[in-house]
């Protein structure tokens, strides 16, 4: 009820309820003395000027007023409210539906969402949809204890561009500075995502909430951020996080003894032996270049890219940003930072042994 004082709308409420709850017409007296709010007003003409105003604001609302008398007997009309075109429409949910809906409402278990939650339940139980809210196997695993979340999601709301930083690549990452147009935050795989559009990068991305630094700045006014129409949040976050498979093959040499999480992800092709070094010959699935490449690249001299080159290019630039990260001092003649090539080589053959 936007524009209403809190005591009024409190009022309103107490009336519905009150004219819901009775098959006959109630006189206005008899509404004055049950409904709270009604007492406090100055005198009779007072309450009925209240009362007045109650009544055109609730038509106003679309709640279907009803005036009659109890009797042909009475003098005096009285009001009531038809429960039957007050109340919602039949709603059918399957099974799976109801039981979605009961999900997301132990989901949304954070200050910032447990209101418009429940709202939701109490809207569906009161068109009669039965929410059982403690039964179902699977239990939400979604936090939203990020300090970045409540501002994120209060930017979204209101439309306004936000300024934070962001840690790429995990903990050890380099924290880079974003000014994104925030389109939603979203969940996927019990983490949660902001989603929009990266003004720095021009074009549409997605951030962890829990790599963005907990001073989210806002930017400019609200309603200044436009959400494209055909938009799809998870699926932007989904493709980002989880790119679908067979869109390429990497090959990367690994030294004895090392990388065993890397291991347990490729297949060994073969024994290759790099710098001197005996090693395997491993091939993974290339779903995403800039993921693998952060895996690689954390490895140090114990993994080298031996195919294609847009990984060895990654794999490159991930060595570049630690380097200026930890020796911002050390620059060459042309102002570029030294990283070696050495455990970055591309070999088009699979045949003889590595340099």
């Amino acid at each position: 009820m936007p524009g209403v004082s809190s005591a009024r709308a409190e009022r309103l409420v107490n009336l519905v309820l009150c004219l819901l709850s009775t098959r006959q017409f109630l006189p206005a007296e008899r509404i004055r003395q049950i409904v709270p709010g009604y007492a406090d007003a100055r005198g009779d003409d007072a309450f009925f000027r209240m009362f007045e105003r109650d009544k055109n604001e609730l038509r106003e609302l679309g709640v279907p007023l009803e005036t009659g008398r109890r009797s042909s007997f009475d003098t005096v009309d009285g009001y009531r409210i038809a429960r039957q075109d007050y109340e919602l429409g039949d709603i059918d949910l399957e099974p799976d539906e109801a039981a979605a809906v009961a999900l997301a409402a132990r989901l949304w278990d954070s200050p910032e969402l447990a209101a418009p939650a429940h709202s939701a339940l109490v809207k569906l139980r009161a068109a009669g949809v039965e929410v059982d809210e403690d039964q179902g196997r699977v239990q939400p695993r979604v936090r939203t204890t990020e300090p970045a979340f409540a501002p994120l999601l209060a930017a979204v709301r209101a439309a306004r561009a936000v300024s934070f930083e962001h840690r790429r690549g995990g903990p050890g990452g380099v924290m880079q500075r974003r000014t994104v147009e925030p389109w939603g935050v979203v969940s996927w795989r019990g983490r949660w995502y902001l989603v929009g559009h990266d003004r720095d990068r021009d074009a549409p991305r997605s951030f962890r909430v829990s790599r963005i630094s907990e001073v989210v700045t806002p930017i400019g006014p609200a309603g200044a951020v436009t959400v494209p129409a055909d938009v799809d949040l998870m699926a932007m976050v989904r493709h980002n996080v989880d790119p679908p498979a067979g869109t390429g093959t990497a090959r990367v040499w690994v030294a004895d003894g090392r990388a065993h999480g890397l291991r347990r992800l490729a297949r060994a092709v073969g024994r290759y032996t790099h710098g001197g070094r005996p090693g395997d010959e491993l091939e993974l699935d290339l779903r995403n270049v800039d993921t693998v490449a952060r895996w690689l690249a954390g490895h140090g001299p114990d993994v080298a890219v031996l195919g294609p080159e847009s990984l060895a290019a990654a794999v490159r630039a991930n060595w570049a940003a630690a380097a200026a990260a930890h020796a911002p001092h050390e620059v060459d003649a042309d102002g570029r930072f030294p990283v070696s090539d050495d455990h970055v080589v591309v070999r088009p053959d699979r045949a003889g042994t590595g340099p």
